[in-house]
Formats: C-alpha cells, sequence, structure tokens
C-alpha cells in the first residue's frame, strides 16, 4: 500500500462565506482538501443553520487561532416571534406559542437592558461541556441540563426592522462566548412572548470582514489561478492587536531555540516577535525580557 499524501505545507488565513446546511467542520474539511492542505482548524464555530465569516487557519496559522477566538464578533439576525424551538433556532422542533407579537416601539424599549456585560444562559444544544460531555449530545438523548450562566459582553444589539408582524431583524456586536441564540430567546421572554433564530449571518470575527470572505464555489476556481494562495491572510494578520517587537537575526535564533532575549525599555505583556519583516513567534515580555511562546515554522 502506498503511503498516504499528508497534504502540503499551507500556511495562512482563508476567510471563508460558510454556506448554510452545514457544519464549520464540513467547511473547513471542504477547504482543506481543495488547498491539499496538511493542517487546517477554524476560529469560532457557526451552527449549520448559519452563513458568513468562518475564519480558516491553515498550517502555521493555527497557533494564533486564540487570537481570533478572542476577537469581537458581528451579525446579522432574524427573528421570529410567537413560537419556541429546543434548539433556539429554526431546526429545532417547536416547544411553545405565543399570541403575543411585540411592535417595534416595545423591541426598541428593551434592547439596552441585553447591552454591556450580561448574564446568560447558553442553549441547551451548544457546545458547552457538562461533565466531559458536549451539551447537544446530551440534549439530544432526552436528558435535562442546567447549563450555568456566563457572564458575555453585548456591545451592540440594534433593531434594523419588523419586516412582518411576526418577525425582526437585527444587528449584534459581541465578544467572545456569546450565544446569539441566547440573546434572542431571553429578549422573547422579556417582551412576554416566545422567539427563535430563523437566520443568521456573521460579518464579522476580528479583523476578518464579509468582504473578504469567499465561498467555496470561488476557492475552487483560485486555486486553479496563476497565483493560488493571493487568497490566503498572512499568518500574522491574527496578531494585529499586539505590539510587534522588531528582533536582531542572532536574537531570533536565540528565541527560537528556547531563550529569553533582552528587551530593554519594552512594556511588559504579549508581543508579536519579528526579524527582517518575517513572523517569528508569539511571546511575552515579562521584566524586559522577551521568552517565545509559540514559534512559527516559517
Amino acid at each position: 500500500m502506498g503511503r498516504r499524501n499528508k497534504g502540503d505545507p499551507v500556511h495562512g488565513w482563508l476567510v471563508l462565506d460558510k454556506p448554510a446546511g452545514r457544519t464549520s467542520a464540513w467547511a473547513v474539511g471542504a477547504a482543506r482538501r481543495l488547498l491539499n492542505a496538511n493542517k487546517a482548524g477554524h476560529a469560532g464555530t457557526l451552527d449549520p443553520l448559519a452563513t458568513g465569516v468562518l475564519p480558516i487557519a491553515f498550517g502555521e496559522a493555527t497557533k494564533t487561532v486564540p487570537y481570533i477566538q478572542d476577537g469581537r464578533k458581528a451579525y446579522a439576525v432574524s427573528v421570529r416571534w410567537g413560537e419556541s424551538r429546543d434548539t433556539d433556532d429554526a431546526e429545532g422542533s417547536i416547544t411553545g406559542t405565543s399570541p403575543i407579537r411585540p411592535d417595534f416601539a416595545a423591541i426598541q424599549a428593551l434592547l439596552p437592558r441585553f447591552e454591556g456585560e450580561i448574564d446568560q444562559i447558553p442553549p441547551d444544544y451548544s457546545a458547552v461541556l457538562v461533565d466531559g460531555q458536549r451539551a447537544y449530545d446530551m440534549a439530544r438523548k432526552g436528558e435535562t441540563l442546567d447549563l450555568k450562566t456566563r457572564r458575555v459582553l453585548v456591545e451592540r444589539f440594534a433593531l434594523v426592522g419588523t419586516p412582518t408582524l411576526e418577525t425582526a431583524d437585527f444587528l449584534i456586536e459581541c465578544g467572545k462566548g456569546t450565544y446569539v441564540r441566547s440573546l434572542v430567546r431571553d429578549l422573547a421572554a422579556a417582551l412576554g412572548t416566545l422567539g427563535h433564530v430563523t437566520a443568521l449571518r456573521r460579518t464579522r470575527v476580528g479583523p476578518f470582514t464579509e468582504r473578504a470572505a469567499i465561498s467555496l464555489d470561488t476557492l475552487a476556481d483560485l486555486v486553479h489561478s496563476p497565483a493560488p494562495v493571493a487568497y490566503l491572510h498572512p499568518v500574522e494578520t491574527a496578531l494585529a492587536d499586539i505590539p510587534a517587537l522588531p528582533l536582531t537575526d542572532e536574537e531570533a535564533a536565540r528565541l527560537r531555540s528556547g531563550q529569553r532575549v533582552r528587551v530593554p525599555n519594552t512594556e511588559s505583556g504579549p508581543v508579536f516577535a519579528t526579524a527582517g519583516g518575517h513572523p517569528i513567534a508569539v511571546a511575552n515580555v515579562v521584566d524586559g525580557e522577551v521568552q517565545a511562546v509559540r514559534v512559527f515554522n516559517l
């Protein structure tokens, strides 16, 4: 039997426009096969119902995934009032109905209550770990869940319009760990009714916006173009929010080998070490010394 092809050493970020009806894992696998990449991962799961920005890291970019996961996210969401679902979105089964349909003014008046730092209970159908199991796996088995509240940041919860008496459209900007389905569920409860998400599109994750997002069909065409890596963003794109620290080639070699490098007059904290304009490592500066946390093999 021949040796299995493990793929090519592709490095960088791809901003994929995830299609509806597919899991994030499926989308990553499809993109990885198109690029024949040997390593890939994504930053921030999207539900199968959702579309939009799914940042995919290839090769050495996977070492910067946490910096994207911690970034701000933005969503466009559509809601239907008067009906709850067990998944809090249109893919689930109906669990209740209500005759109450809130109007524009009533919705607008309550939105400030859901902005800022708020406490939120994740949906039962979520990836939250409960005693080592994913909540969605337990929910599918019919198990009763008692998920704990968590503190999340909602920077913006804006009502865009009410196309019909039963529906409303919103724009949401939020921090890490915020569940849009929970926001909609809780807003509906505060309005004295029920509600669920009918459409969800993520428009931004950290530095990546939907303007940069490309579909799998477009990617399939681009991989055969003369410059097939033109659609990849550099590994260091994920590190735009931390200071860059230029080093000499000698200092970079020491950092790569695990040694600390003296950097007088440099403020303590995380840095992105470079040499000759090339990424070297994500590192920490403590008391004037820099030590590598993740070294890039580029």
